[in-house]
């Protein structure tokens, strides 16, 4: 015996069209793409347990993307009926079927802490403390909580700050030798 039937879901030639366009589109994410792929098989007719077992997913994947499009399909419809063009008609379907924002984490630090941290090691370290000629993320770690920059912090943390900004060596000498010539 069938289980309860999904909602259906509607699309007109031009929204079908559309998402078939942005599905095809090389630009477009393999995510956007798979989650394209249900609406346009659930517009298709075809049960969720179907898609689910076509694209290799889970039926409550499914589910969510298709209840997803419901709710934004009255919303694309108006703005068929308002006559908009087909670019912002796919920027408003990639944007219903993008990730909802996840709230994560506070941040531990605050840009200022951050800041503070990396013009320590913009400094040369002090001599008659630390016995050594450069800062090491450790190091910087310590001379940061001494200096009340922040009450605890991990050398892997600073080893984060430190490295986010570094970019590769160039190829090229970067300044230019003004003795020459």
């Amino acid at each position: 015996m069938p289980g309860p039937q999904p909602p259906t879901v509607v699309l007109s030639d031009r929204l079908r069209g559309v998402l078939e366009h942005l599905a095809r589109r090389q630009t477009s994410s393999q995510r956007l793409v798979r989650r394209l792929q249900i609406v346009l098989a659930a517009a298709a007719g075809h049960a969720n347990a179907a898609i689910a077992r076509q694209h290799d997913l889970d039926r409550s994947t499914v589910r969510t993307w298709r209840t997803r499009w419901l709710v934004i399909a009255p919303r694309l419809e108006a703005a068929i009926t308002a006559g908009d063009d087909d670019r912002l008609l796919a920027r408003l379907a990639a944007d219903a079927l993008d990730d909802a924002p996840r709230a994560g984490a506070p941040p531990t630090f605050t840009a200022e802490q951050v800041v503070r941290i990396v013009a320590v090691a913009c400094e040369p370290p002090p001599g008659r403390d630390r016995p050594v000629s450069h800062w090491t993320p450790r190091e910087l770690a310590d001379e940061a909580v001494t200096r009340g920059i922040v009450s605890t912090i991990s050398p892997r943390s600073v080893g984060r700050f430190l490295g986010s900004g570094r970019s590769p060596t160039p190829s090229e000498p970067v300044l230019v030798d003004t003795r020459a010539g």
